[in-house]
């Protein structure tokens, strides 16, 4: 037997139901994941709105973690009774979901389920920032525009155990204790005196900026980078952003984005979860609390989301 969250059309919390569906079964190149926690993501809510389509009905949902039941014979890394976690599947708000065994993270010991459905997608995200769209250098200061968010509390704390000087802007006087946490510079967004005081640290500017807000930090990020930085542009809470390209060109400055599952593949998702999963065994996210809430609840989390009331990393359990 299997449950499911059920989306049949596109709106608000409502129109997601907990529903009993049909198990799944492996095909080729694919394995069966029975799932101990479901992570939980914005996309999510983009699904659910009808902003990131979807065929319906759907089961919501893209990052899980669990036990393989079943694999297709052919596959040789993986076998049935493995911990394995995926970051990018749809599906997930399942007690059981089919996906691409090649996508699968084997889980080791110190990981447990709730862990890697807290922190794979929004951990890789951030290694996928810190590594491949900017290789960080220990003697560089970065401003983190949205790091009271999940990556970006991730990022922070993950740049800053690399060696780098960390301004992090919180969305609100709120949540500066959090962004606090994970900064070696702490500011909100509203502060008026915010780009004097990014310059008092870097008066020539910041090396890069990751920008998890979008259209309206953008202005903000280009006064506070050095001629010659980066814009990593990872996220658009408040829509994308349109940038000039005029003083882009004129000072130098790279603005990069990219899509993690695309960049986090089969080829490199092993390594990047190994260097994720040692910062946890490390404790540099020690700090980060994880929620746990039922999978039948998850209508309840999306409220809580779209009233931005949701704390910390959620996670959904079956």
């Amino acid at each position: 037997m299997n449950h499911a969250v059920v989306l049949r059309e596109t709106g608000g919390p409502s129109v997601l139901r907990y529903e009993q569906t049909q198990t799944p079964s492996a095909g080729p190149g694919e394995a069966v994941v029975r799932h101990e926690a479901v992570g939980i993501n914005f996309v999510d809510t983009m699904v659910r709105t009808g902003r990131y389509r979807v065929a319906l009905p759907a089961v919501p949902g893209f990052e899980a973690a669990g036990v393989v039941t079943e694999i297709d014979a052919a596959e040789s890394r993986l076998k049935v009774g493995d911990r394995v976690g995926y970051f990018f599947a749809e599906g997930a708000y399942a007690d059981l979901n089919v996906v691409k065994a090649s996508s699968l993270v084997a889980l080791p010991d110190h990981i447990s389920a709730q862990l890697a459905a807290a922190f794979l997608a929004k951990g890789l995200t951030a290694w996928m920032g810190l590594r491949v769209l900017h290789q960080i250098k220990a003697s560089e200061v970065i401003l983190v525009q949205g790091a009271s968010g999940n990556v970006g509390s991730i990022l922070t704390r993950w740049a800053r155990a690399l060696g780098a000087t960390v301004i992090g802007v919180a969305g609100s006087a709120q949540k500066l204790p959090l962004v606090a946490a994970g900064s070696t510079l702490a500011l909100a967004a509203g502060d008026p005196e915010l780009l004097a005081k990014v310059r008092a640290l870097a008066p020539r500017g910041v090396d890069a900026v990751y920008d998890f807000v979008g259209d309206a930090t953008f202005a903000s990020s280009v006064a506070a980078v050095r001629d010659g930085g980066k814009i990593l542009a990872l996220g658009a809470a408040s829509g994308p952003a349109t940038p000039g390209k005029t003083e882009l060109t004129r000072r130098a400055i790279e603005l990069r984005g990219g899509s993690t599952p695309q960049i986090v593949n089969a080829g490199n998702q092993i390594a990047a979860a190994a260097e994720l999963f040692g910062l946890i065994e490390a404790g540099v996210f020690a700090d980060l609390v994880i929620t746990q809430r039922r999978l039948d609840e998850a209508a309840d989390v999306h409220r809580l989301m779209d009233a931005r009331r949701l704390p910390g990393l959620t996670v959904l359990l079956p």
